[in-house]
């Protein structure tokens, strides 16, 4: 009977067979998610605020789900590479994109030709939110903001900044500073916020807007030299730090934040789950103590449904210095 297909045997044992095919088909349609590891793409290399982030959710994560959550970076493209991959893969759950306001507004208004938009990934919770801080190379000869801007103006197209890539919140950070502070100066993009920020301990650029995690520690070890914040007034994350308005560039405001998406179509559901465990990591205190020594804090959407109401808002932000920047994906 077990080598006979099931419509060759007799009613009976047919009617049997095929039942226990369909039983067998639901067991496995309608088994509890999850049941493997999961992936949570990165679209930066090592090292940098993104990596940091999902590294330290990913472990309570896995916890909360019951299975390993494990860590993928894919750089590149300033982070469309990771964004568009995870936009193309399976709706089930079982691959989850960290990102930042650079993969979901500002890529896709610069370059309408790639091979995904925002619509192609659901968004899940927004999990942390920070200014960026201004670095530069220890031995620049700078002391504060109001130096650094006059240093730049006495020298046009001399100044390299460095960025974790081109349309990431460090590069348009370095954009709206020189468009306000009416100074020159020349982007080098990375693959990530590690290798800028290394980058300007080489000497091979001079300063960065760079996330809190990717510069921080090498600010407490001397290799560079923290002027400011990126917020109009002084964060208690980095109280030693001065905001923009201490800067002369009251103007001046630019922040960013990570947050979790998975392939749109993926069953409400699995999102839930995948929400309700992100929440449970980010309000471990451990969880925030980490964010916190690196400058960075936690920020909880209260539901998808909200965070997706924020990034409506928030792309407006994006698409606007995008267009009033002039940036291209030339």
């Amino acid at each position: 009977m077990k080598n006979r297909p099931w419509f060759l045997l007799k009613v009976p044992q047919a009617v049997a067979a095929l039942t226990f095919a369909c039983a067998s088909f639901l067991a496995v349609a309608q088994a509890p998610y999850p049941g493997k590891p999961i992936r949570l793409v990165i679209g930066f290399a090592p090292g940098g605020a993104a990596d940091y982030v999902a590294r330290v959710l990913a472990e309570p994560m896995g916890r909360a789900l019951g299975q390993p959550v494990l860590v993928e970076n894919r750089a590149g493209a300033g982070s469309s590479i990771a964004a568009e991959h995870v936009s193309k893969a399976p709706a089930d759950g079982y691959t989850l994109l960290i990102a930042s306001p650079s993969s979901i507004s500002v890529n896709p208004a610069v370059n309408p030709k790639l091979g995904y938009s925002a619509r192609d990934l659901a968004p899940v919770t927004k999990v942390s939110s920070s200014p960026l801080v201004i670095a530069v190379n220890t031995n620049l000869g700078v002391n504060n903001m109001r130096e650094l801007v006059a240093a730049v103006r006495k020298a046009p197209g001399k100044f390299n900044f460095a960025s974790s890539g081109n349309g990431s919140a460090p590069h348009l950070s370095g954009v709206l500073f020189a468009r306000l502070a009416g100074v020159d100066m020349v982007h080098v993009p990375f693959k990530g916020g590690g290798p800028a920020v290394q980058s300007v301990v080489a000497g091979d650029t001079q300063m960065t807007f760079g996330t809190p995690p990717s510069v921080l520690p090498l600010v407490q070890a001397g290799r560079l030299k923290a002027l400011g914040i990126t917020a109009r007034n002084r964060s208690p994350l980095v109280p030693d730090l001065p905001g923009m308005v201490e800067a002369g560039l009251p103007d001046y405001e630019m922040s960013f934040w990570y947050g979790i998406f998975v392939p749109v179509g993926t069953p409400p559901a699995i999102i839930k789950r995948i929400h309700e465990a992100a929440i449970a990591a980010v309000q471990l205190p451990e969880v925030a103590k980490a964010f916190a020594r690196e400058g960075t804090e936690t920020a909880m959407s209260k539901s998808p449904e909200e965070f997706a109401a924020f990034l409506v808002e928030d792309a407006k932000f994006w698409v606007r210095l995008v267009k009033e920047s002039r940036l291209t994906s030339d």
